[in-house]
């Protein structure tokens, strides 16, 4: 997604609203990381590469999540210090940050499959089965309206859940 924020949109909301399961900040991170790819194709002019390449299939995705759970765990501390600025607690364990990151990646892939015609998201097999779903409804207006109207249920359930004082997401 060239616009890599909007995959904080669903990420936002579901990690809110589904706190139970997902550790709300490895969900925001995990969610979006998968963009240094296509920043790094583009950045560094590599043209026999595609934008959306093997960190943007299910199985390079994968390391992601597993280096992001590693990444987020020893970090713990540090993140709950500044979830505390916002208001947020929530405790958490490797498993839940794990199995978080792993959705984060997934959903970045799942989204990006509808957009993108160079991805191959079930690699090694070729082709992208998602590419033409969504053209008779405009792709591009589909993925961004839904990632901008979860962003907007995200917040308005942020302040729902602050409005008493701290949101505890346990």
């Amino acid at each position: 997604m060239p616009f890599t924020p909007f995959h904080l949109g669903p990420a936002l909301l579901f990690g809110l609203a589904l706190s139970v399961a997902f550790d709300f900040p490895t969900l925001l991170l995990a969610s979006v990381i998968l963009d240094v790819e296509p920043f790094y194709v583009m950045y560094f002019h590599i043209s026999d590469y595609p934008l959306h390449g093997f960190f943007h299939s299910y199985i390079g995705s994968s390391i992601f999540a597993v280096l992001v759970a590693l990444a987020v765990y020893p970090l713990r501390s540090v993140l709950n210090r500044i979830m505390a600025i916002f208001r947020i607690s929530q405790k958490s364990s490797f498993k839940k940050i794990l199995f978080t990151s792993f959705f984060g990646v997934y959903s970045h892939v799942f989204l990006d499959s509808f957009l993108y015609e160079e991805m191959r998201p079930f690699y090694p097999l070729q082709g992208n089965p998602f590419i033409d779903l969504l053209v008779a409804y405009g792709k591009y207006s589909v993925v961004y309206g839904f990632c901008s109207v979860t962003a907007l249920l995200g917040i308005i359930l942020y302040f729902y859940k602050i409005r008493k004082g701290v949101a505890v997401l346990d």
